[in-house]
Formats: structure tokens, sequence, C-alpha cells
């Protein structure tokens, strides 16, 4: 579900800056085939996430990503965020805030883009005002992405547990503590590792 998120994700990215970027525009010409892979990517962006309910594990994921609890509040206002002082569920505040944003901004540029793609069912100032959000909406998200695979690059061993569905013991103890202790309490001794 991340990786077909995060495919159709960089496509959107991707096309909306050739749509936008004139130097871009130039270089790789092909305005319409370009605006068409846009909009497909765009529609299918909520897909992943669709399919993702078929799963146990997704949807108990997403009740945890939908739950703050204190020690999310007190995570946002450490500076020392990677400390295992901070008891950490599963996912941290900035996970939970991060999906909270994405899942929302699917869902707002999808509506606007389907309102520019068929312009001609809806008033002007409709159109006007789906184009204002979508374009400063769609900014905020390449923000947001980068700094997500900015932070991703920073820590391997969760890139590796994104791929794998493992991530060690001890990572899991110094990173998500409070997860690692509910792993580790219905797990054997012999298993030492964490799964997704």
């Amino acid at each position: 579900m991340h990786r077909g998120t995060a495919a159709l994700m960089g496509v959107c990215l991707l096309t909306a800056a050739i749509l936008y970027i004139g130097p871009l525009a130039i270089l790789v010409g092909r305005r319409g085939t370009v605006e068409m892979v846009h909009v497909i990517a765009g529609i299918a962006l909520p897909v992943p996430i669709l399919v993702g309910w078929f799963s146990a594990a997704f949807r108990s994921d997403v009740r945890r990503l939908n739950r703050f609890v204190p020690a999310d509040w007190a995570w946002l206002r450490n500076r020392n965020r990677r400390t295992n002082l901070l008891r950490v569920g599963k996912f941290n505040a900035g996970q939970k805030l991060n999906a909270s944003f994405i899942t929302g901004a699917i869902i707002v540029l999808l509506g606007t883009g389907l309102i520019m793609r068929f312009a001609a069912a809806w008033p002007l100032s409709l159109r006007t005002g789906a184009t204002f959000v979508h374009d400063w909406l769609s900014y905020a998200v390449a923000v947001v992405v980068l700094g997500h695979i900015m932070f991703a690059m920073r820590d391997p061993v969760a890139r590796a547990g994104m791929r794998t569905g493992v991530v060690p013991a001890a990572w899991a103890q110094d990173e998500h503590s409070e997860w690692a202790d509910e792993v580790g309490a219905s797990r054997p001794p012999s298993k030492r590792q964490a799964a997704g």
C-alpha cells in the first residue's frame, strides 16, 4: 500500500512539475500525454488505500494512526525525539500527522482535480477555487513528501522494515519502545524481531 501510494504520488508530483514549470514543459513536450498521465495517476491515487482496507493489519495500523495519545503531545514538544525516555507506540506523532495530512490531501486533490478536469460541468467560481486549492495544496504536499523522504533516508533500518515487514528488536526498543514492549509481550522469547 505504501509503495503503491508513493509511486502514484511520485507520478502526480513529477507530471505536475512538468505541466507547471516552463523549462520542464519545453524539455518534455507532449503536454496532452503528460496531462493524461497526471489525471490517471491522480484518479488512481486512492486505490492503494482502498485495497488496503481488505487487510486486517492495515486496518489495525489505521486505528493506531488515528489516535493521538498524551505521549504524542510530549513527542511533539520534545526537542530530542530520539530518546528512549519517550514511550512511543508503533507510530510517532510525526508519522501520524503525516499520514493524516497526506490522506486528507489525496481526497481534496482528487476532488479539485476532477472539478478541473471536467470544468464544463461546474460554475466559474468553483473552477477558480478548485484550481487555487489544487495548486497550493500540491505545493504543500511536495514539501511534506520531500521531508518524508529526507527522514526516511536517515533511517535505513526503518526503510528495511518497510520492505521486509520486520525490524530488529533493539531498533524497535530504541525508536518505538511502547510498541516493542507490546510486540515482545505477545511473542515467544525466541522471536527477537518486531513484526510490522
